[in-house]
């Protein structure tokens, strides 16, 4: 009679790998999110009309006031893909917590740049599950 010496298979392994993975991209989208969010407030801040408004919206801010504010969630947005890429759980939370403030701002940015808002709100979507799915954070073992 023979045995089977095969390690027992850890469940959902497959998905945990997919969170994993989708964890390094989510950092990586994070950092690029943030230095886009740089260039695009330097831009606003340089040049009062770089953007023009595609509608006539509710949301009207100064794009003088929009480029701070991208400069500012930029650098903040890229300090925390950083976290996340160095596997620290305060990275996480924040990735969470800004990408979801980033939702917010890029639908309020949407009469300014509505494709780049769109792809950024949906670029910070994946990032929440990404992060919110991913098991290998507060336990000592990655994937």
């Amino acid at each position: 009679m023979s045995q089977n010496t095969a390690p027992p298979r850890r469940p959902n392994s497959s998905s945990a790998a997919w969170a994993s993975g989708g964890t390094l991209f989510a950092g990586v989208l994070m950092l690029v999110t943030g230095f886009m969010d740089v260039f695009q407030g330097i831009a606003g801040i340089a040049e009062d009309d770089v953007y023009t408004r595609v509608g006539d919206y509710v949301f009207k801010f100064n794009l003088t006031t929009w480029g701070w504010i991208h400069l500012i969630l930029g650098i903040v947005l890229a300090i925390a893909g950083f976290g996340i890429l160095k596997g620290a759980e305060w990275g996480r939370v924040a990735g969470i917590a800004l990408a979801s403030l980033n939702i917010l701002l890029q639908f309020l940015f949407l009469p300014y740049q509505p494709f780049w808002a769109l792809f950024a709100m949906a670029i910070s979507v994946f990032v929440i599950w990404a992060l919110a799915t991913d098991e290998s954070y507060g336990s000592d073992e990655k994937f």
